[in-house]
């Protein structure tokens, strides 16, 4: 648990130096990539391959490219359809998503969850009732693909790690992962990216430093490793702690003018169908013991 608290500090800065420093002012492909060519170089020199199997190398490879790669794509291009405490309070649902994968591992399903995603959703229109618009919308889709992506990562994570010797060094193999997240970044930069938008000052470049060898390179690795040493709920709580976190940098640093009490009510919204999903789960976990 000590990894996933130090981690949710250290990420609680990260949405706000994107959304401050880079977002609309730097190529959204071009700071994935960076992050992730970053976080590669630092683990490279520690790789071992012959530690892991080829499928244990795809499969951490395709883990990586999803949860890292397809994910970062999603979340950078939020930022240009919303502001910061939205995109924080939208990955709120990460959690259920975490419990919705768990149920289709076990070959479980329950439509109570359709119920409280489509109050998250409400909670969404909350933030901002007034001027709704198609881009609003756009972002918390785009959002919502991130959250996905975040989720698979870990659950998968989980299941592989789970299937490896207690002794592997994990430390000795965890490039395999920044390797597949390249593999998504790389070919996303050059077909879509923007190379006359890349950083223009020494604090744009030293953000992206700082978000791929500490954000991205430490964080990720440390994160995952925090998650295989926890339960599916103690996860889920900490994913969420994500949010409160990240809000507080944000709004007490950079955005003193937010609008407290919608922003608020939203929120509660949204974490009320979280409340919800979590009575729904402790509710039937006798029944399936």
């Amino acid at each position: 648990m000590g990894y996933l608290v130090g981690i949710t500090v250290l990420w609680a800065f990260s949405f706000s130096l994107i959304g401050v420093y880079l977002a609309g002012q730097v190529d959204s492909y071009f700071s994935v990539m960076t992050r992730i060519v970053l976080a590669a170089l630092l683990f490279l020199p520690l790789l071992r391959p012959r530690l892991l199997r080829g499928r244990q190398r795809l499969t951490l490879m395709g883990l990586g490219a999803v949860q890292l790669g397809m994910m970062y794509i999603f979340f950078y291009q939020s930022f240009l359809l919303l502001s910061v405490p939205e995109v924080l309070l939208f990955t709120v649902l990460t959690p259920l998503y975490i419990t919705v994968l768990d149920d289709l591992m076990f070959k479980r399903f329950s439509p109570f969850h359709l119920l409280t995603a489509a109050l998250a959703v409400l909670g969404a229109a909350v933030i901002r009732y007034r001027g709704l618009d198609g881009g609003y919308w756009l972002g918390f889709l785009v959002v919502q693909g991130a959250n996905l992506c975040f989720a698979l990562g870990q659950v998968g994570y989980r299941r592989l790690s789970a299937g490896l010797p207690d002794d592997l060094p994990r430390l000795s193999v965890f490039g395999w992962f920044y390797l597949g997240a390249a593999v998504v970044a790389l070919p996303a930069f050059l077909l879509w990216g923007d190379a006359s938008a890349l950083p223009a000052t020494p604090l744009q470049w030293g953000v992206l430093a700082w978000l791929g060898l500490v954000a991205s390179g430490v964080g990720y690795f440390l994160w995952n490793i925090g998650a295989t040493r926890v339960d599916a709920g103690a996860l889920a709580v900490m994913n969420n702690a994500l949010v409160p976190a990240g809000l507080l940098v944000n709004l007490l640093i950079w955005n003193h003018g937010a609008d407290l009490p919608r922003l608020a009510l939203g929120g509660a919204i949204i974490l009320a169908s979280l409340l919800i999903n979590e009575w729904w789960q402790r509710r039937r976990a006798p029944r399936s013991a």
